[in-house]
């Protein structure tokens, strides 16, 4: 085991005494792009006479006692489920600034016209209105926006919508709303993410704690490499046709305003089919350093066929009377 024997987390925020005394299950999803980062936790009941808050903030740190917790984030209670017998409260608790109040109309839907803009400009615009700070990727911040329709739509739900025509992801972590491109989300929000080397022990069997498994899902392999995407040519009245890449196409049904529009769709379409590669699932001993939007290194103690850097896109991390296990689901990287 590279960090130790003895699991440990910490809870820190609304209830924190509560939360480390009761605890009896816990599950941190950390995803990559739009998905909101999740935490669920299970606490024994018995004997008290209320409930922990909703709306509190709930932190969170996870790891092991011989090496240290690392930190994982806040979350802000969404949802509280009482079970009478056995007496338990499941808690859910979101990063994202959900509240039940909604004063900044962040679940609203809006019908409404923005341009000309830019694709950073309207970032920031809509991220300030929900009381965020919000990064942008530089590769991002100028891309022309001539003109785009808003329509019943949620503020986030349309710019992540506006985000995904460039291969860009937009999330929030903590007080951050983050837009950038995909695989780059965490770094940019001023997080460290190292590459996680996992290894597989020679006496590698189910109900041992250092247990690993794995499967390999190829049908998502792309077979195109390049993208044609139309945009419409005002001064001759006629539509003209942006090509990257080489045969075999994709050919994107969207019409563009403009020449640079078109590219940027196009070249972010590619690069997006070119990571649609080989998926991998691993199941793992718990470890706190894996991450989404990070690198997971299978060194040679893996066969050679799983060998290699993947991009992790998703990881559950979980706790309960069984043991610390982690869950990752990661891409092969795009040559």
């Amino acid at each position: 085991m590279p960090f130790g024997f003895t699991p440990s987390v910490e809870f820190y925020g609304a209830n924190a005494a509560l939360l480390n005394q009761r605890v009896m299950s816990w599950t941190h999803t950390d995803a990559a792009g739009i998905e909101s980062d999740r935490l669920e936790l299970t606490i024994n009941i018995e004997g008290l006479d209320g409930l922990p808050s909703l709306g509190g903030k709930i932190g969170l740190r996870v790891g092991y006692l011989e090496s240290g917790l690392v930190e994982k984030g806040e979350f802000v209670v969404t949802q509280r489920t009482p079970v009478l017998f056995p007496m338990r409260l499941h808690i859910v608790a979101s990063a994202a600034p959900f509240s039940v109040l909604d004063a900044s109309g962040y679940r609203q839907r809006r019908s409404v016209s923005h341009g000309p803009t830019t694709l950073g400009a309207l970032f920031r615009q809509l991220a300030t209105r929900h009381g965020y700070s919000p990064r942008v990727a530089p590769a991002l911040e100028g891309i022309s926006i001539p003109h785009i329709d808003q329509s019943n739509e949620t503020d986030m739900g349309f710019i992540t919508r506006l985000a995904s025509r460039y291969n860009a992801v937009c999330k929030p972590i903590n007080e951050l709303y983050v837009l950038a491109q995909s695989g780059q989300v965490k770094s940019l929000s001023g997080q460290q993410l190292p590459d996680v080397s996992l290894s597989v022990t020679q006496d590698n069997r189910p109900g041992s704690q250092a247990f690993t498994t794995a499967k390999i899902d190829e049908k998502a392999r792309s077979k195109y490499q390049g993208c044609r995407v139309n945009w419409w040519d005002g001064a001759a009245c006629k539509q003209r046709v942006v090509q990257v890449g080489i045969a075999p196409f994709k050919t994107l049904r969207q019409r563009y305003q403009n020449e640079a529009e078109a590219r940027a769709v196009a070249e972010g379409e590619l690069r997006r089919v070119g990571q649609q590669g080989l998926t991998m699932a691993i199941d793992c001993p718990g470890n706190p350093l894996l991450s989404a939007e990070g690198l997971v290194l299978l060194d040679e103690s893996w066969p050679v066929y799983m060998r290699g850097r993947w991009s992790i896109d998703k990881v559950v991390h979980s706790s309960d009377a069984k043991g610390y296990r982690s869950t990752i689901t990661a891409s092969g990287l795009a040559l």
